[in-house]
């Protein structure tokens, strides 16, 4: 369990803006001047582009699921790896709804001052969602 603010944040953001769909803690927990580095193309910086994301998963996944497997920090840095899990029931990255489930994981590094994540680096196994959904193939000899 998280013993620190600075610890706590991704756990907030996960839990209550991912799994629970309440978009305003990220209002609360991120800078007004955040900057994201992810492979989501499209999205703003700032709390906006996280908003946005969150919402893309969760149309694309209502029964999201997102759980912290790990998470360390060190001053105004932490860094989390995560699993989530969902049935693709509407758009994902222009793709129709499969039905199937997906599980993948993802990473964060992130940067924070006065409480609120200022910036982030984010990767999410997109290869192996879209394998996942039979939207791309998997690897030749699998």
């Amino acid at each position: 369990m998280p013993t620190c603010r600075t610890d706590s944040l991704i756990l907030r953001i996960f839990e209550e803006a991912f799994n629970q769909g309440h978009l305003a803690v990220v209002d609360e927990l991120l800078s007004p001047n955040h900057l994201a580095h992810n492979a989501f193309g499209g999205a703003p910086n700032g709390p906006q582009g996280l908003k946005w994301l969150i919402n893309m998963f969760r149309t694309a996944f209502p029964d999201l699921r997102c759980t912290i497997e790990d998470e360390i920090s060190e001053g105004d840095q932490f860094a989390a790896r995560w699993t989530m899990r969902g049935t693709h029931k509407g758009s994902f990255l222009g793709n129709s709804p499969t039905g199937r489930q997906v599980v993948a994981q993802g990473i964060i590094f992130a940067r924070a001052e006065n409480g609120r994540i200022v910036e982030d680096w984010t990767l999410t196994d997109q290869l192996g969602i879209l394998q996942q959904l039979g939207l791309v193939p998997p690897p030749a000899g699998r």
